[in-house]
């Protein structure tokens, strides 16, 4: 049975690929327009039972309705996968979530910003360096304090990453806590932190929000007319 917020979502997928224009949308030629195939109800079971808690019911339909993962969002949702008799998540960045973690509360805040602002005040540069060997030694030196930082498995607990946006910049879906359903958006790599996505009124962005949004622009996108300079 599909669920109603899904109902004709895999069809205008599918429509949206043999569009001329679908390569206009971005991330367009790291999915393909695939979809894979949506999860049994048994599936599903057996991985909320190995990951200890329910999925957010907007994205457990998803995967049961619409598919397992592909087509989506940047270069695509991340699919899940029974690899090996385990459950998992592939993608670029999807082994940044503990798996073992999922069922603790997401933090929804990470380091004191002031931990933060002090470590990036001392971040060596090489200009400061008289031989690259020695600059090297102290970027890699700060760079293991700044992942133990920002990077602590304890910052995403409850949380799994679902999209890739390329330049090591993700989004997460937060699976357990008070922020459980919502996506954020990882822009560590750009020595930032873990934000919510919001709404124009100001709203946390939800599963069903983020995948029917971008939906609704790719089909604009690709059904744009092609114009000559």
């Amino acid at each position: 049975m599909i669920d109603q917020q899904w109902s004709g979502v895999r069809r205008r997928v599918g429509a949206l690929g043999a569009l001329s224009g679908s390569s206009r949308v971005f991330g367009s030629h790291g999915h393909r327009w695939a979809l894979e195939d949506p999860l049994a109800a048994d599936g599903l079971a057996e991985l909320e039972a190995q990951i200890g808690v329910r999925l957010p019911d907007e994205y457990r339909t998803f995967l049961t309705c619409v598919g397992a993962g592909g087509a989506g969002p940047a270069y695509g949702l991340f699919p899940v996968r029974r690899v090996q008799g385990r459950w998992r998540w592939e993608g670029d960045g999807a082994d940044l979530a503990d798996l073992s973690m999922l069922a603790r509360p997401f933090p929804g805040h990470g380091p004191d910003p002031r931990d933060r602002d002090a470590l990036l005040a001392v971040r060596p540069e090489e200009e400061g360096f008289d031989e690259i060997e020695d600059f090297d030694d102290a970027i890699e030196a700060w760079d293991e304090r700044w992942h133990a930082l920002v990077f602590a498995p304890e910052r995403t607990a409850g949380a799994i990453v679902i999209s890739h946006l390329g330049c090591a910049q993700r989004e997460w879906l937060i699976i357990s806590g008070t922020h459980r359903g919502t996506v954020w958006s990882d822009w560590r790599a750009d020595d930032g932190d873990l934000v919510p996505l919001r709404d124009p009124a100001g709203e946390p962005v939800t599963f069903t929000r983020w995948y029917s949004d971008w939906l609704r622009q790719a089909e604009l996108t690709a059904h744009q007319p092609t114009t000559n300079a």
